[in-house]
């Protein structure tokens, strides 16, 4: 079997709204670790806006 060698990822919205998406990238597959921004749709403003990676912070139970 191959090992998973995926990471979660969470882009957050420039616009401050607090929206944001998860989704899983590659690290071998990117030169830098990191994406690009993208512009994905910000639900509460109703447009199209960029989106910067972060970390994905786990709570404590």
């Amino acid at each position: 079997m191959a090992s998973k060698n995926r990471i979660l990822i969470r882009l957050e919205s420039t616009a401050g709204t607090g929206v944001f998406y998860t989704t899983e990238i590659n690290p071998k597959n990117l030169e830098s670790g990191k994406l690009k921004p993208q512009r994905k749709y910000d639900w509460k403003i109703r447009k199209t806006v960029e989106f910067k990676q972060t970390k994905i912070t786990k709570k404590k139970k």
